[in-house]
């Protein structure tokens, strides 16, 4: 069974969308997407510097339009073939990308919500000065205790022994100086503010009043969610889950052990790939992984797709 993966925010880098415009009709579905983020997608993903795209409000919208058009670019004969993949999700913001390809939203009303989102994240990361940082080495239950007696949030429980903190940056000063047992480094993370905790509660609020104005449908495919690794039924609740997890820990790991029990045996990864597939290859060992890069990538995920497809 294969499962397709959207990653989160931090996985751009400056100039990663260059080479899919070399795709027919690539040009004009970031155009429409564009339109509907009201923001100059090509721009941000081909001339853009690194601190210009590690703008919250740019980076999202960035991300989920790089999915789309990526997995867009595997051409939908593919899945066809194959049956469709046997599951989706994403981390984090990718989490809107894999409502897309649940079906759950269309591509358009997609960006525009998730404009809204880092735009409201962005404002609610102003408040406070916050941030996140990774714990490298440790027991995860362990860490997690320590945190949460330092006043932190482990805003990611990613699986494979990684877990990321967030809070006022002053708690994280204290984590630093006081690192839980077995821990080797804390490493500060290049994000603007304590994402998937209680200081997103703002955003929250604004993202609600949003996916108002929204009709979900009911997913085609398995859509797995960030909240608990369960796989959720309507797109009612995906819509609901979408705009609580803003303030909610993102609990990949749970995401992981679904996947491993519906017996997944491939994993594609699209645009910007790479941080979701480097942790399955630790947590899943045995599953055949691709980090859908560039384009050069298309063949070897489409014969992926192929292989492991629940036809």
């Amino acid at each position: 069974m294969l499962v397709l993966v959207a990653p989160g925010q931090g996985a751009q880098t400056p100039g990663f969308l260059t080479p899919w415009l070399d795709l027919p009709g690539v040009a004009d579905r970031l155009a429409a997407l564009s339109a509907a983020a009201d923001l100059d997608l090509v721009h941000y993903g081909t001339n853009a510097d690194a601190d210009e795209i590690r703008d919250t409000a740019i980076a999202q919208p960035l991300l989920v339009a790089a999915g789309i058009v990526s997995a867009a670019a595997l051409g939908t004969e593919t899945f066809a073939a194959a049956g469709s993949p046997g599951a989706v999700a994403g981390h984090s913001v990718g989490e809107f990308t894999a409502a897309t390809f649940a079906g759950v939203l269309d591509d358009t009303a997609a960006l525009a919500l998730v404009r809204k989102r880092g735009l409201a994240m962005a404002d609610a990361a102003a408040i406070t000065e916050t941030g996140m940082s990774a714990l490298l080495g440790g027991d995860p239950d362990v860490s997690v205790a320590h945190l949460e007696k330092l006043g932190l949030t482990p805003a990611n429980i990613n699986g494979a022994g990684q877990i990321v903190a967030a809070g006022t940056l002053e708690q994280l000063a204290a984590l630093n100086e006081d690192k839980p047992e077995g821990v080797r480094k804390v490493v500060p993370l290049k994000v603007a503010g304590a994402f998937h905790t209680h200081h997103m509660a703002p955003a929250v609020e604004t993202l609600a009043k949003a996916a108002a104005d929204l009709t979900p449908a009911d997913p085609k495919v398995r859509y797995v969610s960030n909240k608990d690794g369960q796989a959720v039924a309507t797109g009612a609740e995906v819509l609901d889950r979408l705009v609580g997890q803003v303030a909610n820990p993102v609990r990949w790991d749970l995401c992981m052990e679904t996947f491993k029990q519906l017996g997944v045996t491939a994993i594609v990864e699209v645009s910007p790939g790479g941080t979701l597939v480097g942790l399955a290859k630790r947590a899943l060992p045995g599953v055949k992984t691709l980090a859908l890069k560039t384009p050069d990538d298309l063949d070897a995920a489409r014969a992926l797709i192929a292989e492991h497809g629940v036809a």
